[in-house]
């Protein structure tokens, strides 16, 4: 069972193979193909550090139990109509993220993400809304 956090969420949606660190990355990939390649993939929705921030590194600040990122979380989960400890399939969040997000929303729920301009995460609700999944780690 994969254990994610609210906002990673829409991070995996706009994942496009760049992160903190090596092992960051390796990671986030991993688990972004695994969930791409099985959508069936059982999620568990956890409060604070999730199975991606386990390999943020040590280097950086970590900004994993900031009371920003905790509300970012409550946001997403709201939007989605999940809550914390609930049990979901990969498929499951899909279907949520077409019935209740669009893509300007990661303008406004993720407008401290230092990650937002690159804009993939837009890219990747439109994606999801579109029906084509989570987008092929190069």
């Amino acid at each position: 069972m994969v254990k994610l956090r609210g906002h990673h969420i829409f991070c995996l949606l706009g994942y496009r193979g760049m992160g903190y660190s090596v092992e960051y990355v390796e990671n986030m990939t991993r688990l972004h193909q695994s969930l791409r390649n099985n959508p069936k993939s059982v999620i568990q929705i956890v409060e604070g550090p999730d199975q991606l921030c386990e390999k943020f590194p040590g280097s950086g600040v970590y900004h994993c139990q900031d009371d920003d990122i905790y509300e970012r979380d409550s946001v997403f989960l709201e939007k989605l109509g999940l809550h914390i400890d609930q049990i979901a399939t990969w498929e499951e969040i899909e279907s949520l993220i077409r019935k209740h997000v669009v893509p300007s929303d990661v303008q406004i729920v993720c407008k401290t993400c230092s990650w937002r301009r690159y804009g993939v995460c837009e890219k990747g609700v439109q994606e999801i809304l579109d029906g084509k999944g989570l987008r092929e780690v190069q």
